[in-house]
């Protein structure tokens, strides 16, 4: 069958750099990837891999909650460099 419909997807640069280097050693470009993702979709009748959130440790959940209450607080002291952060945390 004749390949003649397009996709458009917008990705970080980066990460899109990363990707299409690794898939260069494969011997693939990124249509060929996206070709043997939807082929696969198509074969599992689903995503060809399970999706799952991430789990973390006490400290872990603990320090994201704990950044989470500072992003929302106008009051929390921030820091624009290393140095006045490295002599606020030394006292």
């Amino acid at each position: 069958m004749a390949k003649s419909e397009v996709i458009h997807a917008r990705l970080d640069p980066a990460l899109k750099a990363n990707v299409e280097n690794i898939l260069c050693q494969l011997g693939l470009t990124s249509s060929d990837a996206v070709a043997l993702f939807f082929k696969q979709v198509e074969l599992h009748g689903g995503l060809p891999f399970e999706l799952k959130i991430p789990r973390y440790n006490a400290e872990t959940r603990a320090a994201i909650e704990e950044a989470r209450i500072l992003a929302k607080d106008k009051n929390a002291e921030t820091f624009t460099d290393m140095g006045s952060l490295r002599r606020a945390i030394e006292g």
